[in-house]
């Protein structure tokens, strides 16, 4: 590799930067689409792309809740709906003929919020520590890319963004020091869902061998045919000439034609059966089952899931408060939801998936920062993989932990990760002291 980090992948010659023990190339477009149009691949160039620029965020609506508990900053990236852009992290001493595991990340948010170049998601520290090539897609979220309607607007775009990014991936990592045959992909919360669905396409087993899913919320993934529909039709108004951020401003009004609808509602936008690349509900197991002895999977859920959520229901938070049995109640309820999003689900897919001829290995991470609100919630696998003390230092889901704790945990949770990602065996059963275990999942 030359001293300005050039590559010459098939796509066209790209020059990237050295960033410490890491080198970077960002922003790298890897399709394009019209707004409600499938993606088509980016048109190779000729010319030197510069890819020193963090990829776009799809246009969305501040979170202030969570910018609170990851300590994330509304607008950090510019945003534009054309932002089907990948970056790669690799470390810096790669060296001419090496071939190392590639890791494809999808990142969370409800399919609304997020991108695959925030700082919380900075893979600089899993790829130095353990060489493997992480390489971070943004896609199209909300309406711009989850959301069919009764007119035709097709479903599931943001799936088809990712897909394109794999086959990307595919043609065009060798020339980075990828191995296109160990690709993991890898996503929490919303990205363990596309992962998952992901593998329901037919060409899964052919983009990737191993898939690790996390906290993804396949309790609610089924059964959403008339939320759907409502929401499609609360969506109608939107066209091709709105402008990005009236249409995000419309997600929240489309989401709540949702909200009649249980704990589907949620996390209103999402993967659509029966639209494509996904079958229909009916056949789904079917279409996982097909692609279980191509992919390895590690897939689990922290061990309190809900408590993420549960401080943002008044109703709860004042029967928290509650003397004697307060405590017992909030824990009694962060159990049940959490079962059902995301415990039974997880642990459903997994045994399909050895029935089918494929391999897994479940897990429950369990570490908490003492003291915190949160406990074992939702994300707190984060700040373990993509630990930047800079970054997650302000994050209100790690008050009360040192950074020298949550480091120490994490070292061990990414290096477990890259193991996965390297194809070498996870064993029967291991556990990461005070956070985590993990065991193979048996017939």
């Amino acid at each position: 590799m030359t001293a300005d980090h050039s590559f010459a992948p098939p796509c066209g010659p790209v020059t990237g930067w050295r960033d410490g023990s890491v080198v970077r190339a960002t922003g790298i477009p890897y399709a394009t689409a019209g707004r409600f149009q499938p993606p088509a691949p980016a048109s190779d160039w000729t010319d030197v792309l510069t890819a020193t620029s963090l990829s776009p965020a799809c246009p969305q609506a501040p979170v202030p809740f969570l910018d609170d508990v990851l300590g994330t900053r509304y607008g950090e990236l510019p945003g534009d709906e054309h932002c089907q852009h990948l970056s790669i992290t690799l470390p810096a001493d790669v060296g001419d003929g090496e071939r190392l595991p590639v890791m494809v990340w999808l990142h969370g948010g409800s399919y609304t919020s997020g991108s695959g170049d925030l700082a919380i998601f900075d893979p600089a520290v899993l790829v130095a520590e353990t060489r493997v090539i992480v390489v971070s897609v943004t896609y199209r979220l909300g309406i711009f890319g989850y959301l069919s309607t009764s007119t035709g607007r097709p479903a599931n775009l943001g799936l088809l963004d990712q897909i394109e990014a794999f086959r990307w991936v595919q043609r065009n990592i060798t020339s980075f020091g990828g191995d296109p045959g160990r690709v993991t992909a890898f996503g929490q919360s919303a990205g363990g869902d596309a992962v998952a669905h992901l593998m329901a396409t037919p060409d899964a087993a052919s983009l990737f061998q191993r898939a690790i899913i996390q906290s993804a919320p396949l309790g609610i993934t089924r059964g959403r045919e008339k939320m759907s529909a409502a929401m499609g039709a609360a969506a109608e108004a939107v066209t091709d000439a709105t402008p990005a951020m009236e249409v995000v401003a419309l997600e929240e009004d489309v989401a709540r034609a949702a909200s009649k609808f249980g704990l589907m509602a949620a996390m209103p936008f999402g993967t659509q059966y029966g639209h494509a690349p996904l079958p229909k509900a009916s056949e789904v197991d079917q279409a996982w089952n097909a692609a279980a002895p191509g992919i390895d999977i590690l897939i689990g859920h922290t061990a309190e899931e809900a408590r993420l959520f549960l401080p943002q229901s008044p109703r709860l938070s004042r029967v928290a408060r509650l003397p004697v049995v307060g405590g017992a109640v909030l824990k009694a309820v962060t159990w049940v939801v959490t079962e059902v999003v995301y415990g039974k689900s997880a642990r459903q897919f997994a045994r399909r998936h050895v029935r089918a001829g494929g391999r897994a290995h479940s897990y429950v991470l369990s570490w908490r920062a003492p003291g915190n609100i949160y406990g074992a919630a939702h994300t707190v696998d984060l700040p373990l993989l993509f630990g930047h003390q800079r970054t997650w230092e302000s994050a209100g889901l790690l008050a009360g932990a040192t950074w020298d704790e949550v480091n120490a945990h994490g070292r061990a949770m990414r290096a477990l990760w890259a193991k996965f990602a390297y194809g070498e065996s996870l064993g029967t059963r291991g556990e990461i002291p005070g956070a985590l275990r993990y065991r193979a999942v048996r017939t």
